[in-house]
């Protein structure tokens, strides 16, 4: 009957034995024409995994019974019992063996030199994987596995430190993709630490990285420790810092001094003693610099030994033409450092020759030989008018015209960075008696009458008070794509010195795992503060400053001279422990 079933052959077979005899025959021929490879294992047989090199021993779980089993693919097979014997072995003595797996040995031609052969691969894997083996110490390697692409690391750009930035800052805010929950919430006891160890000007050393920054008592207490600050005066209802364009922020505030002439003098007999302790202790190298804030200019005095420098040194910005007349009045001698000087002008006696933006000169102290100098120029001048002849049909200006010139280009150079003034060395002594004595440098109307200028100083001195600067750390999710992201920030406001900001950014490397990005806000009529003096100190007047209460690295990194021009650094960004900036 069955056969006349159409269709029917007696020879049929189903599918899975045909290639249950494919599988068998094809085992059969490759065990003979070569030895066993892993590769070829893995593309015959279903069950079995692709063979992977390493030291590691390949953990097999319990799996459910495979159908398609045979003996060559159970886990007690030779063929299993093989391969992990090999990946128990250490690299070193696996190596040679899984390279003869990889790489079977054949006859080399006669014409061929050795190493110069391509291996015969039967499989995807064995070419992924054999190309590895071979080359790992070659530098030509053309074939690798996707999954185990080698990433050329470059050295990472950037510098171990930042440049010193004299000028003050108002805010600063550091992001991190790590939290920022260590600075929140000081213990009573960790805030009081704190206070003792600037008090005392005890640096702490921490270590490269923080692992848990959250539970490390140290770095909390240095965090309070580089939020201090010293001021005077100290008037809780008033922002005392900027002092500059501070008029609408003031205004409305109880003032009771302004219309009180005794109360003032009360005010400013304090002041002039606390800033001349302040000087005492810059001085003597127990402070390394304090800014003086009045409502028109800023004055940063720094020590000898900071800044580049082998003196002391005061800088004031901005500044205008009367104030710099007041000052060559009372002696002080000054330069303006962004202002090129006239060599072929230059007067003798502290007088000097400076050379405006538009080719004109202007004449630096007046002295005996001005008129003299002023003659000299009109007859340079005009003396191309006799050469012409023309000389008597030219009315010629008087010499109170040349000055009245040269007054409108000294005051072009008002309220601008150009108008930065440098004094120097004992001039800075001077200087101190100027600012105490003149009347200018508190307003005589408006919310800041009566009002001395705000003293702020790394230090403790007479008649100072302590701060703190203000911090708060805030989580937000920020879109990075078409995700969201954790992005954590920490912000400081107030009037941030130079030493806060480096000591900070000390604390925040270990606790951010060397990666974190700051922005800084700058008080921009200090950011001219950082003008080169082109003067460099001695390594003896720097060692002199180790009393100064300044964090050892802090203190190196403002002896050196500045480079940032009349600029400031605007954004900080660290990764990988090395600094960028812009």
């Amino acid at each position: 009957m069955s056969e006349h079933i159409p269709g029917y052959s007696p020879s049929f077979k189903k599918p899975s034995e045909i290639l249950r005899l494919s599988r068998r025959r094809s085992r059969s021929e490759a065990s003979k024409s070569r030895p066993f490879s892993p590769g070829d294992a893995s593309k015959r047989i279903p069950g079995l995994r692709p063979f992977s090199p390493g030291p590691q021993k390949t953990v097999v779980g319990v799996k459910r019974r495979n159908p398609f089993a045979n003996l060559d693919n159970t886990v007690g097979s030779p063929v299993k019992r093989r391969a992990e014997s090999i990946s128990d072995c250490s690299p070193v003595l696996c190596e040679p063996r899984l390279l003869d797996l990889v790489h079977p040995p054949v006859n080399e031609p006669e014409n061929e030199a050795p190493g110069q052969r391509i291996p015969e691969f039967k499989s995807i894997e064995d070419v992924i994987w054999g190309e590895q083996l071979s080359t790992e110490s070659s530098a030509t390697t053309k074939i690798q596995s996707p999954e185990k692409t080698i990433i050329s690391h470059e050295p990472p750009k950037g510098s171990v430190t930042f440049p010193a930035d004299w000028s003050l800052k108002t805010r600063l805010l550091f992001t991190s993709s790590q939290s920022f929950n260590w600075a929140d919430h000081l213990k009573a006891q960790e805030e009081a630490q704190g206070f003792i160890l600037h008090s005392r000007a005890t640096p702490v050393n921490l270590p490269h990285s923080i692992q848990e920054p959250k539970l490390s008592a140290d770095l909390r207490c240095a965090f309070q420790q580089s939020l201090v600050y010293w001021l005077h005066p100290s008037l809780p209802w008033l922002q005392l810092f900027p002092r500059i364009g501070a008029d609408r922020k003031m205004a409305g505030k109880n003032s009771p001094w302004s219309h009180d002439e005794d109360l003032q003098q009360v005010l400013m007999s304090e002041w002039a003693l606390s800033f001349t302790s302040l000087y005492n202790l810059l001085k003597a190298k127990l402070c390394p610099y304090f800014y003086v804030c009045t409502y028109q200019f800023t004055v940063l005095f720094r020590a000898a030994g900071l800044g580049g420098s082998d003196a002391i040194t005061a800088v004031m910005s901005p500044s205008t033409r009367g104030l710099r007349e007041a000052m060559k009045n009372e002696g002080i001698e000054f330069s303006l450092p962004l202002v090129e000087e006239d060599p072929n002008k230059r007067q003798k006696n502290s007088e000097s020759t400076l050379k405006n933006d538009d080719g004109t000169s202007q004449t630096g102290y007046n002295s005996g030989g001005d008129e003299a100098l002023v003659d000299s120029e009109e007859d340079e001048s005009f003396s191309w008018l006799e050469e012409m002849g023309v000389q008597d049909k030219i009315k010629k200006p008087d010499s109170i015209s040349i000055k009245l010139r040269q007054e409108k280009n000294e005051v072009k150079l008002d309220h601008k960075p150009e108008s930065v003034v440098l004094v120097k060395g004992t001039n800075t002594f001077t200087l101190l008696n100027f600012l105490i004595n003149c009347k200018s440098i508190v307003a005589a109307a408006g919310s800041q009458a009566g009002l001395p200028p705000t003293l702020l100083s790394p230090i403790a001195f007479r008649g100072a008070t302590m701060q703190t600067l203000k911090a708060r750390s805030v989580n937000v999710k920020a879109q990075v794509h078409s995700t969201y992201k954790d992005q954590f920030s920490l912000e400081i406001t107030g009037p941030i010195m130079p030493h806060s900001l480096h000591l900070l950014t000390i604390l925040l490397k270990a606790a951010q795992s060397g990666s974190f990005s700051a922005g800084l806000y700058t008080h921009e009529p200090t950011a001219v503060f950082n003008t080169a003096i082109n003067q460099e100190a001695s390594q003896s007047t720097f060692t002199e400053l180790g009393n100064c209460g300044l964090h050892p690295l802090t203190l190196q990194q403002l002896a050196q001279a500045s480079v940032l021009g009349k600029s400031s650094i605007r954004q900080l960004d660290m990764k990988d422990y090395k600094y960028t900036w812009k």
